[in-house]
């Protein structure tokens, strides 16, 4: 409905029925507000509302009488509205109005979204919240850790480089807490020296994301070495660290 969040779903059953409900998008959250068909019946074609909290959940029959120019459904003994007419404006948009037939009337305009382009499970205040684009999508910092150029051996000092890597790991669960780093882990054994990767949330640009690294003692130290790219994927991805902690068994 133009001007408001408030929408008409619609299945094609068969050659004879059509199916759907009328909803109201609020707080992110839908709420289907009535159910609807149109039927042929016997050569006679029917409009049904059953609308939520009225008329005890009776359904409201309105009969087809007119299907030129304009379509117009009509119920001379319900109160209001007693006719619902379908003025079709264009392949997209239709102009809807109801009336009593003497002193109470309201017209509104339904634009056609393309089949299947809403979501009707979508939430807005989370998309909102984990920065979603109107696909779902964001775009994160994809960061590959890689061997660095101060090799382990036993030149260095293995109780330093232990130290090292306590704080490599300490550094990671800081900024998973900050909201910065939202996937970490190991590759396995690789011809091209990848020893794992991080994925940065909510980072304004890849200076962010080089300062963040500099935060890790296993990089500033030359342990291990990075490379940044950009990566455009779900935002919500961060979701599922919650659940995390809900199955590891032993903490590192």
């Amino acid at each position: 409905m133009e001007n408001r969040e408030v929408y008409e779903h619609w299945d094609k059953l068969n050659a004879h029925s059509l199916k759907g409900f009328s909803y109201e998008i609020s707080e992110g959250k839908m709420n289907i507000t009535e159910y609807l068909d149109i039927a042929e019946e016997k050569g006679k074609i029917n409009y049904t509302a059953t609308v939520i909290g009225q008329n005890n959940g009776k359904r409201v029959d309105f009969r087809l009488i007119r299907s030129d120019s304009v379509f117009v459904f009509s119920n001379p003994g319900h109160d209001f509205p007693k006719k619902i007419i379908y003025n079709k404006r264009s392949g997209s948009e239709i102009l809807v109005t109801i009336s009593n037939e003497r002193d109470k009337e309201i017209s509104y305009t339904l634009h056609k979204y393309p089949d299947n382009s809403f979501n009707t499970d979508y939430d807005e205040k989370l998309a909102k919240k984990l920065g979603a684009d109107d696909y779902g999508m964001k775009s994160y910092f994809f960061v590959i850790l890689k061997t660095g150029v101060s090799l382990i051996t036993d030149t260095i000092d293995k109780k330093l480089t232990s130290e090292i890597f306590k704080g490599h790991m300490e550094n990671i669960h800081r900024l998973v807490e900050e909201g910065k780093l939202i996937v970490a882990g190991p590759f396995g054994k690789n011809t091209k020296n990848y020893r794992g990767l991080f994925i940065f949330n909510n980072i304004s640009s890849e200076e962010a994301a080089k300062e963040l690294l500099l935060t890790d003692p296993a990089i500033k130290n030359g342990l291990l070495d990075y490379e940044i790219f950009t990566w455009y994927g779900s935002a919500a991805l961060p979701e599922y660290l919650p659940v995390s902690g809900k199955i590891q068994k032993t903490k590192p």
